[in-house]
């Protein structure tokens, strides 16, 4: 296994949970008492971290939160907050990169060396040899987009090309001709959990990324059903702003810490029947 897998099943077994809780820290919605905080993102996101990391299995920060305001400093602290804290748990930085391979060289170092994410998200439009780069730092996951969450994913996702739908043959190069390092992982929402399901029998236990549950209004019981595998894993199900922004008081944390534990809750309760 690569580093990035090892990591990830580890955490999966010591945490006995499948939730990531993304940290998405809109300045907007922030509580009172962190947005004039020095580094109001990065204190909001720590409260966050040290509340739920009982019952998360990763951390997902996406870039454009922080880069929108200026704030890519607190997305390091953030990350090496993790690090130093809850060494054993994944970080994986959701910003969604794929250029030519010049470019995705430099994408790929911001990630892997400049934030020390252990996996990034990118997106394979542009083809194999736009990942390549990505997937030379064997130690580190790549996040492969296949069938994104948002409603207007099938727009080309669901393009049939030679009998398959793009996001088909997107999961079949995940599996055949990228994934020599055992780094590749797909991000397929939950809103689609019929996709999770044909990608699941492509992929066979690859892990995936599952946006889309909470505010998204995706189907949780229909992602595990059609995406656990046989050992009741494989799934890395994020959680964001119904996570987060559970209270935009001053008991944000602990509100947080309850959302967290009901969702880890619930997708285990599913797991043990």
């Amino acid at each position: 296994m690569s580093g990035f897998y090892e990591k990830l099943t580890d955490s999966w077994k010591q945490q006995n949970s499948l939730l990531c809780v993304g940290l998405d820290p809109d300045l907007d919605r922030l509580p009172k008492s962190i947005k004039n905080a020095k580094h109001p993102l990065y204190r909001f996101n720590r409260e966050i971290i040290d509340a739920t990391a009982q019952w998360a299995c990763a951390y997902k920060p996406q870039a454009a939160y922080y880069s929108a305001v200026g704030a890519e400093l607190q997305l390091k602290k953030t990350i090496r907050y993790i690090k130093s804290e809850y060494p054993a748990m994944p970080v994986i930085l959701d910003a969604k990169r794929g250029d030519i391979g010049s470019s995705a060289r430099m994408y790929a170092i911001e990630a892997f060396e400049r934030y020390q994410a252990d996996a990034v998200t990118v997106n394979p439009y542009l083809g194999g040899d736009a990942l390549e780069p990505f997937l030379r730092f064997q130690n580190h996951g790549v996040i492969v987009l296949c069938r994104t969450s948002n409603p207007g994913s099938g727009d080309f996702q669901q393009l049939v090309s030679g009998e398959r739908a793009v996001y088909q043959h997107v999961a079949h190069l995940a599996a055949s001709q990228w994934n020599k390092n055992n780094n590749v992982a797909l991000v397929v929402g939950a809103t689609y959990p019929q996709a999770i399901k044909e990608v699941r029998q492509i992929v066979g236990d690859m892990p995936l990324l599952v946006p889309g549950v909470g505010a998204q209004g995706g189907d949780l019981e229909g992602a595990l059903k059609n995406g656990l595998t046989e050992q009741k894993k494989g799934l890395i199900i994020n959680v964001s702003r119904e996570v987060i922004f559970a209270s935009a008081g001053a008991d944000f944390s602990t509100a947080a810490a309850n959302q967290a534990q009901s969702i880890c809750r619930q997708i285990n309760q599913y797991r043990s029947t």
